[in-house]
């Protein structure tokens, strides 16, 4: 006889909860994703430096026009809290000490995938569609592409474009902060 199983979801303030008293440690590197608590894939040097390029670049461009955030959480809704490895924040004064970012304080989510491509091209791309982020880039060391998505619907993005490295690029809310998609990437 089927035995019917029944999960209980987290909240995004339950999830923070288990890290103040110590059932997840600060070693521990997971996310809440729909209520539930993921592993994320370890993070190898060539990951590492594409993010710590990714952020150098940024700092550089956007100097008071934006925050970069690097692997810091974002709340997308009640149940969900990734960390994503970039991203560009609209300017506040207390640097959001006082609550997480939200959806609408995005102004470019940024993944690096070397091991974890299917998972910010499946999963994280859903939920951050899901939740109304403007634009989402996957930057894709395997490939050498950047993947631009836009115009998010019901948990898709309507537009996905793969942007070869030798382009030219600008997220679409600081457009003046044109980039080298191959200055993203680690040679």
């Amino acid at each position: 006889m089927p035995v019917a199983l029944r999960t209980r979801r987290f909240t995004a303030d339950e999830y923070l909860r288990m890290a103040q008293v110590g059932i997840l440690s600060p070693d521990d590197r997971v996310e809440l994703i729909d209520g539930e608590v993921l592993a994320m894939t370890p993070i190898g040097p060539r990951h590492s430096a594409a993010v710590d390029r990714i952020n150098h670049l940024f700092t550089s461009r956007v100097s008071g026009r934006a925050i970069v955030r690097v692997q810091g959480p974002v709340r997308l809704n009640l149940y969900t809290e990734p960390e994503p490895d970039v991203l560009l924040l609209r300017p506040r004064a207390d640097f959001y000490a006082s609550a997480h970012p939200g959806p609408a304080d995005v102004l470019l989510v940024l993944e690096v995938a070397d091991s974890s491509i299917g998972y910010d091209r499946d999963v994280k791309t859903y939920v951050y569609a899901q939740s109304g982020m403007h634009e989402y880039w996957i930057v894709d060391l395997n490939d050498g592409v950047l993947i631009r998505h836009t115009s998010p619907s019901g948990g898709a993005y309507r537009e996905v474009d793969r942007v070869a490295s030798q382009a030219q690029i600008a997220p679409l809310l600081l457009p003046d902060c044109m980039v080298g998609v191959g200055d993203l990437l680690v040679p």
